[in-house]
């Protein structure tokens, strides 16, 4: 009896426990929100513009010593100097540079990063590029890049950043006379985002320029889903030329397979079936594929992680620029503001299947449906102020190609900053009173 008795107890005390903490689970509490993003600052002699998705987005410069806040007041607002910090509560912000009558590019402004790889840029005569690295922290920032060329690894170049402040480096410090670049940062502390410009010149006169867009990781598969392909003019043979760059960041050579899809269809170039690249070496290819398509997409599949981007070159009212085409993630739910830009954007999947929200500048919405096999585009009407990824085809990825006065410019289309999630303690009267 005395046995019957205590299981019954230890059952009930069991239950009541379950009960309690079932109960404590249930009342935590999670504060959600998307970290601030940073932009590049407006380096001397470029005109800069930020496209945000509303006047009361809020923002402060990088160098302002202050937490305070203000409004843009505007959708596509000029930058004059300073690097900004922008609250954009999930709606990529889409910073546009251009020098007036030689080049322009884009990139996202984005959140503060663990890695970056930057495929592009050189360290020869030509170059004017500049690599930016940005600290939006309170405290002093560490910083390393390893840069990686046609001659092998570089010396490991560290730097310190005070807080909220950022450092140009010129990208012919870091493998000088070298042509091709690859370049690797990697915080040690601090909150950090780098971004590259890649500008050419010899003497007095202008070759182009873009930005490099960065990538997180490398990866197997690499998908670059916008490659701009301008046609042969009329009496000509050939189009305009395409340079493959990639490197396997791994200890050991590799061996790779592009594909390129197009609505012409589905092919490997000759030349890019099982090509092999030496381990640490950044290696450049010749890729003149003969398509009757304004744009195309690669997608490589590797035995080793790589690295990789496309150079294009490129006419723009007569005068020649070039773009860097880098890779992007697998498309994610996520909202990009792109006020004054009006990009083509272009859809890379075995099967494309994308639901977009279209949100006009006079406040509007609309419902687009883009589908379509190996590669769909869709071209954004000029009133829109942001797009809203809903749904989408697994393994879809996405780039936008766009084109201004001064030149030619792309963006991987991918979240500059995720949602993030936080419990908020809470206290329980009954630990004092128990």
């Amino acid at each position: 009896m005395k046995r019957s008795i205590s299981a019954l107890l230890a059952l009930v005390l069991s239950f009541t426990l379950a009960t309690l903490l079932s109960q404590t689970t249930g009342d935590s509490i999670y504060s959600e929100s998307f970290p601030a993003v940073v932009c590049p600052p407006a380096l001397s002699g470029l005109n800069s513009q930020i496209s945000v998705a509303s006047t009361k987005v809020q923002f402060q410069t990088l160098e302002n010593r202050s937490t305070k806040t203000i409004p843009f007041r505007s959708l596509r607002y000029t930058v004059v100097k300073n690097s900004l910090v922008v609250s954009a509560n999930g709606v990529t912000p889409v910073f546009w540079q251009s020098r007036s009558g030689s080049w322009a590019g884009g990139t996202t402004c984005s959140g503060p990063i663990s890695s970056q790889w930057f495929v592009g840029g050189s360290s020869d005569v030509t170059t004017r590029g500049k690599l930016i690295v940005v600290n939006s922290g309170l405290s002093e920032a560490i910083v390393d890049i390893q840069a990686f060329s046609e001659n092998g690894k570089q010396p490991l170049v560290s730097i310190n950043l005070k807080a909220k402040s950022y450092s140009e480096l010129s990208l012919d410090s870091f493998a000088t006379g070298d042509k091709a670049l690859t370049i690797h940062v990697v915080p040690r502390s601090g909150r950090i985002n780098a971004f590259m410009i890649d500008e050419l010149g010899a003497g007095l006169r202008a070759l182009g320029g873009d930005y490099v867009n960065p990538v997180a990781t490398a990866s197997k598969t690499v998908v670059i889903p916008a490659v701009p392909n301008q046609l042969p003019k009329k009496g000509s043979k050939a189009g305009s030329p395409h340079t493959l760059r990639i490197l396997t960041t791994s200890d050991v050579d590799s061996n790779f397979t592009l594909e390129l899809m197009s609505s012409d269809g589905n092919f490997v170039p000759v030349g890019f079936n099982s090509q092999r690249i030496l381990a640490g070496v950044v290696t450049e290819l010749t890729l003149a594929p003969k398509i009757s398509t304004g744009s195309f997409a690669v997608r490589i599949k590797s035995d080793e992680p790589i690295v990789a981007a496309i150079s294009s070159s490129v006419t723009v009212n007569g005068r020649k620029d070039f773009v860097w085409s880098t890779s992007a993630p697998a498309l994610v739910p996520m909202a990009i503001a792109i006020t004054g830009l009006s990009p083509l954007m272009l859809f890379a999947a075995d099967s494309v299947a994308v639901k977009i929200e279209v949100t006009f500048i006079n406040g509007k919405k609309s419902l687009v449906s883009i589908k379509g096999s190996d590669v769909a585009s869709w071209r954004v009407p000029n009133n829109v102020r942001s797009i809203s990824i809903l749904k989408s085809s697994p393994n879809t990825y996405a780039g936008a190609l766009i084109a201004s006065n001064n030149g030619y410019g792309y963006l991987p289309i991918s979240p500059g900053s995720l949602l993030t999630r936080v419990e908020i303690p809470h206290s329980n009267i009954r630990v004092l009173n128990p």
